[in-house]
C-alpha cells in the first residue's frame, strides 16, 4: 500500500469517525430529551391510571357507546389510555403540562385539550361519543 493509499484510508476514517461521534452525540441528547419528558409526565401518568377519573371515564364512555350501539374498545399503549370506537378513536396522553385528550376521526387529528382529572368524566365522555 503506497503512502497516498494510506493517506486516503486514514483520512476516510476520520471522517467517518466523526461523523459517527456526531450521530451518537445527537441520538444521546434525544434520548436525554425523551428521558426529561418521561419524567416530567410520570406523575400525571401515574395519576391516570389510579385515579377514579379514568374509573369513571371509562365507565361513562362504555354506558354512553352502549346506548348508541357503538362498542368502545380501551386499550393501553404504555402510559398512553386509547378509546376505539367505530371511526373514532381518543387518547389520554400524560404530557409534562398535564393530561391531554386527543381526538382522531379516520386516523385523522380533529383536536385536542387539556383534561382536568379533578372535573367530571362524564362530561369529557359526552363531547367526545357526541361529537
Amino acid at each position: 500500500m503506497s503512502f497516498l493509499d494510506s493517506l486516503e484510508s486514514n483520512l476516510k476514517s476520520l471522517e467517518t469517525n466523526e461523523e459517527r461521534t456526531a450521530d451518537l452525540q445527537q441520538d444521546a441528547h434525544h434520548r436525554a430529551n425523551e428521558k426529561a419528558k418521561a419524567l416530567a409526565a410520570a406523575p400525571f401518568a401515574e395519576a391516570l391510571k389510579t385515579s377514579t377519573f379514568t374509573q369513571d371515564f371509562l365507565a361513562h364512555v362504555t354506558r354512553i357507546g352502549f346506548t348508541q350501539r357503538t362498542k368502545v374498545q380501551p386499550t393501553w399503549l404504555g402510559s398512553t389510555l386509547r378509546l376505539q370506537a367505530r371511526d373514532r378513536r381518543m387518547e389520554l396522553r400524560p404530557t409534562p403540562d398535564g393530561v391531554m385528550a386527543f381526538y382522531f376521526e379516520e386516523d385523522q387529528e380533529k383536536g385536542s385539550e387539556r383534561v382536568n382529572l379533578e372535573g367530571s368524566a362524564e362530561d369529557l365522555a359526552k363531547r367526545w361519543l357526541a361529537a
